[in-house]
């Protein structure tokens, strides 16, 4: 990806990201349709909540860090299990602004 990733996507803060590329391997185990479309692997993943809330929201994300899907998650550790069990390798992958709080 060539956009560095801003702090908040969709108007969420940004929690956890990754860009997505050949340390991952997205793994089909989950189908995403969008507008009648499956989605393809994401470029990058974006971990978000937005103010006041407690829940997080996984966005699968084009080049421009624009949210082509989400999944909403209860906790931080759902929403990293999930990006796992779409992308083999993620896990070791994360980066954040801050340090990251374990939910």
């Amino acid at each position: 990806m060539t956009v560095p990733i801003p702090k908040q996507v969709s108007n969420a803060n940004v929690v956890a990201y990754t860009v997505i590329d050949e340390r991952h391997r997205h793994t089909g185990n989950c189908e995403q349709i969008v507008a009648g479309v499956l989605m393809g692997a994401a470029l990058g993943l974006a971990i978000c909540q937005y103010d006041g809330e407690t829940s997080f929201y996984l966005f699968g994300c084009d080049e421009n860090w624009d949210v082509l899907t989400d999944t909403w998650h209860e906790t931080l550790a759902d929403a990293k299990e999930q990006a796992e069990f779409e992308y083999d390798g993620i896990s070791a992958t994360w980066n954040s602004f801050d340090e990251i709080l374990e939910y």
